[in-house]
């Protein structure tokens, strides 16, 4: 689930890394242009240029002289980072994920000083990606980076999703709602960066309704899955969501409404063992036992492996 979301995230995580970039530039460059020699301008050159894997291998190489200097082990978390997002393979890109936080919590221990929120905002994200069960320390460093006064427009979805995760709903829709109403964190802001995060995404969408489902609010979760329907270009995302929508409205009695949903489906994505045994859920529970054996014999010869339909065919 947390490395499906990767590909989903990406734009977003190319537009705030171009924020990322001009800040550690402009946190890094002036400081040290007097101070470090050609090495360290060579190295900063290189990332300003986007090449993450010559910055990633030049950095490692100069950490083995300097093991605790807060600049190299800073911009290889950085690179390892932008290179575990563009990676295709989950082992790779888990692979960089641990060298990132490896190398930013090695960079917090050495730092002097106030700590930048910049690095404990990557380090959140780096552990959302690293899994479901890094929830807890990707929430740690995310609330840490904005208690740092570092904003960042996708940080309070990370937050949602994260807080999803550790089935703290309450809080989950309260970073989502920040997420779809951020302010002025919500404009677009310079540097090329246009997207605004007010028009959220389907699985956003999706996201929230979710957290809502949790906390038995099916009415405002059936109006965020209304619009990610209504927006959604994802024929995996539409499924799940119609699915939802379904199931709220054969709870609340609207079997017409729920049936729309599941025909749907069948019409706009092909075949799906899911909608035909909703279906047959649906018209068992309307008295009609024969119509809902045949949606569970479709069921099951799309998905001999679907569990609920092989009980209800006792199978």
């Amino acid at each position: 689930m947390y490395l499906h979301r990767k590909q989903t995230l990406h734009t977003v995580l190319g537009a705030v890394f171009v924020v990322l970039s001009i800040g550690l530039l402009l946190l890094f460059l002036i400081p040290w242009s007097n101070k470090v020699g050609n090495e360290k301008n060579e190295l900063v050159h290189l990332w300003e240029a986007g090449s993450y894997d010559e910055s990633f291998r030049v950095s490692g190489e100069m950490l083995r002289d300097k093991p605790l200097d807060y600049f190299l082990l800073t911009l290889h978390g950085f690179s390892s980072y932008q290179l575990a997002i563009a990676q295709i393979n989950n082992f790779d890109t888990l692979t960089y994920i641990d060298t990132c936080i490896w190398s930013l919590r090695k960079a917090l221990l050495c730092k002097e000083g106030p700590l930048d929120g910049r690095v404990q905002y990557v380090l959140g994200k780096a552990y959302y990606y690293k899994g479901f069960g890094f929830a807890d320390l990707a929430v740690k460093f995310l609330e840490a980076a904005r208690e740092a006064s570092y904003t960042a427009q996708d940080i309070p979805e990370y937050l949602g999703l994260s807080y999803a995760a550790l089935q703290d709903y309450r809080n989950s829709v309260a970073s989502f709602a920040l997420a779809l109403d951020p302010g002025d964190e919500g404009q677009p802001v310079e540097n090329g960066e246009s997207e605004d995060i007010r028009y959220p995404s389907d699985l956003l969408l999706l996201s929230i309704a979710r957290s809502y489902l949790a906390l038995e609010d099916a009415e405002t979760a059936h109006a965020y899955l209304q619009r990610c329907v209504d927006i959604s270009k994802d024929s995996r995302t539409m499924v799940v969501a119609r699915l939802l929508l379904g199931s709220i409205l054969g709870e609340n009695g609207n079997a017409k409404g729920a049936e729309a949903q599941y025909m749907a489906i069948l019409t706009e994505g092909g075949e799906n063992a899911d909608a035909h045994y909703q279906l047959g859920e649906l018209y068992a529970g309307g008295g009609d036992p024969i119509r809902a054996r045949a949606e569970w014999r479709k069921a099951y010869s799309i998905d001999p492996s679907h569990k609920p339909t092989r009980v209800r065919l006792n199978m």
